[in-house]
């Protein structure tokens, strides 16, 4: 069974909220950069079965946040290149 993991979009607001949220939900290594560049590069690196969950008010707000959607993009071409990573939408 795929690992879950729910995302709170009120936590993507910014560089540094997106960087500390990201490595305690995936436990990233120490030596993630805290970048988006980073972020998918330690995204393209899970090699658990992992689903991102997504609900309708997290795609609102990823989508009014210019910052929050970056993240967006950046969860969507990491899980198009690492087959352990899928996005879930739920309402």
């Amino acid at each position: 069974m795929a690992k879950r993991i729910r995302i709170d979009a009120s936590r993507l607001l910014n560089r540094e909220d997106m960087a500390a949220y990201m490595q305690e939900i995936f436990e990233f290594p120490e030596y993630f950069g805290r970048n988006l560049d980073a972020l998918r590069d330690c995204l393209e690196e899970v090699s658990e079965e992992t689903d991102i969950v997504l609900d309708h008010e997290c795609i609102r707000t990823m989508c009014d946040e210019p910052y929050a959607y970056k993240v967006l993009l950046v969860m969507g071409r990491a899980a198009e290149s690492n087959p352990n990573l899928h996005i879930l939408f739920r309402q």
